[in-house]
């Protein structure tokens, strides 16, 4: 019976910061007091009666019992409502004015398949706090289906589009930090939506959450950790969105989305030194889309693993292709977003396609944003570039020169090539800047043992200068655009057939 009364009482208190325990207790306090008393006698009444006691002040049932923001988090989505309710009926009394702000996590789903429910409820709890820490007392923060946060601010006078970006980037650094679980830390983001009271579309708190949970799935699409206030035509944008995204994972299924191959060329000899994968979506009635136009969907909907399967498929076929036909094509490129090298199995998969294939590891060339190989803290990210590197697949740097990746960190991950970013490109033929820029990316390369390769090349002067200048191999619309597999046989014939080998300036060998 003493296992009855503790199993009630546990109900009671894990409702006390809902509406349920007021309307109930009157009921189930003299039913809880009467057993105590038939089962325990005196001492065990005392005991629950304290018991229940300490329960309602420490849930904030009582005058004095906590700072109304830190004991928020966590509560239910009704009270926040209620709160905006008030604050919204109150405005034109008051002249105060409030808003609601909603953070989703990105990418909650693929972190709670990768970590485990327990991890990513931990995770959750913790920027509970963090954000309850990050906002004014009175602020309410409760927790949202989905790995979500509703904030409602408490009423002011001052409450404007500036002042809330402020407030978002705020709350977004609260987490900023990292969080370690289990003696992993984990690094999430959260992107935010916005809107102020008096532009929700109804004027009741619900409307207004779900004004600012609209602003927030929009962010989602251009995040990760994107700020977007709410406007009238969010619904019309997200619904036309709904539509392709609907339709992501068929076309995934059916092979509507695949790669396209960008070639990559020598400068000393003009020959193939590689294809990059571009992912395309062939899309029934919008033609072929960028990956602008759908990736941010894929992301969002979790599919992210997806896209790499078929993008990985794909382009090992195409080398088997090319091999049968006689080409030489000493390895393809594919892109691995932060996402994606978080994946723990990430290795594993690529070295089980590899064997599946029978291809060497060095016949693929793992693509990462400089910006990842930036973020060190990563533990998962950085042991799986580390396995890739000594498995013997490329890891060439993509985007370089704008992020801010250390040369120790280069070192560190075992990074192949360098790929220069479009911008250090543009005009180089021209420009005594940019050259300037260019030879000093290419004596840095060198220094380190590095090859380099110009992305975003797009006229023969810009070929002809980035040989001069040293940088190894080009890429871009000058050279030729993504294309089919289909189309590379043919491009591939007559590129040979017309192979001029340019100018060079400087002692060095020449190499493929």
């Amino acid at each position: 019976m003493r296992r009855h009364l503790r199993f009630a009482l546990s109900g009671l208190t894990g409702n006390l910061s809902g509406k349920p325990v007021l309307r109930y207790a009157v009921i189930l306090l003299p039913l809880i007091f009467s057993l105590a008393f038939w089962f325990g006698g005196g001492t065990a009444l005392i005991g629950i009666g304290f018991g229940v006691t300490l329960a309602f002040v420490l849930a904030g049932h009582f005058p004095g019992a906590a700072p109304s923001g830190a004991t928020d988090a966590g509560s239910v989505q009704d009270r926040l409502i209620f709160m905006l309710d008030k604050a919204l009926q109150d405005a034109d009394r008051t002249g105060q004015s409030t808003a609601c702000l909603v953070l989703r996590m990105d990418q909650a789903t693929r972190f709670g398949d990768l970590n485990g429910p327990a991890v990513l409820a931990d995770v959750l709890a913790r920027t509970a706090d963090r954000f309850v820490g990050a906002l004014r007392e009175g602020d309410v923060v409760v927790r949202l289906p989905g790995g979500g946060f509703g904030l409602g601010l408490r009423p002011g006078r001052r409450l404007d589009v500036e002042t809330m970006i402020q407030l978002a980037a705020r709350v977004q650094a609260a987490v900023s930090a990292g969080i370690s679980v289990n003696a992993v830390t984990h690094h999430i983001t959260f992107s935010a939506g916005f809107c102020l009271g008096a532009r929700a579309p109804g004027q009741s708190g619900e409307s207004l959450l779900a004004a600012a949970d609209l602003a927030a799935r929009e962010a989602m699409v251009h995040g990760p950790g994107a700020i977007r206030a709410y406007t009238a035509d969010l619904a019309l944008r997200q619904g036309n969105r709904m539509a392709l995204s609907d339709a992501l994972s068929d076309a995934l299924e059916n092979g509507e989305i695949r790669p396209y191959f960008q070639p990559q060329i020598s400068t000393d000899t003009g020959s193939i030194s590689g294809f990059e994968a571009l992912v395309r979506w062939h899309h029934a009635d919008r033609g072929v889309l960028l990956p602008g136009d759908f990736l941010p969907m894929i992301d969002a909907a979790g599919l992210s693993e997806r896209l790499v399967e078929g993008m990985l498929f794909h382009s090992l076929t195409a080398l088997i292709a090319w091999d049968k036909a006689g080409i030489r094509v000493p390895s393809v490129g594919i892109n691995f977003s932060t996402a994606d090298l978080s994946n723990p199995k990430l290795v594993e998969k690529l070295m089980w396609e590899l064997d599946r294939f029978n291809l060497a590891p060095e016949r693929l060339s793992v693509e990462i944003l400089e910006t990842v190989v930036a973020d060190t803290d990563n533990d998962i990210s950085v042991r799986n570039i580390a396995a890739l590197a000594d498995l013997g697949c490329g890891i060439d740097l993509d985007d370089f020169g704008t992020g801010n990746a250390s040369i120790a960190s280069i070192r560190r991950f075992d990074v192949r090539r360098i790929k220069i970013d479009r911008s250090f490109v543009t005009h180089v033929d021209t420009d005594r800047g940019q050259q300037r820029m260019i030879s000093a990316l290419v004596s840095l390369a060198d220094r380190l043992g590095l090859d380099t390769l110009a992305e975003g090349v797009e006229t023969g002067g810009e070929h002809a200068m980035l040989a001069q200048l040293g940088c190894r191999h080009v890429q871009g619309f000058g050279i030729a655009r993504p294309m089919p597999f289909e189309d590379t046989l043919a491009w591939i014939s007559a590129h040979d057939a017309a192979r001029i080998t340019l100018p060079r300036i400087g002692n060095r060998a020449a190499g493929g």
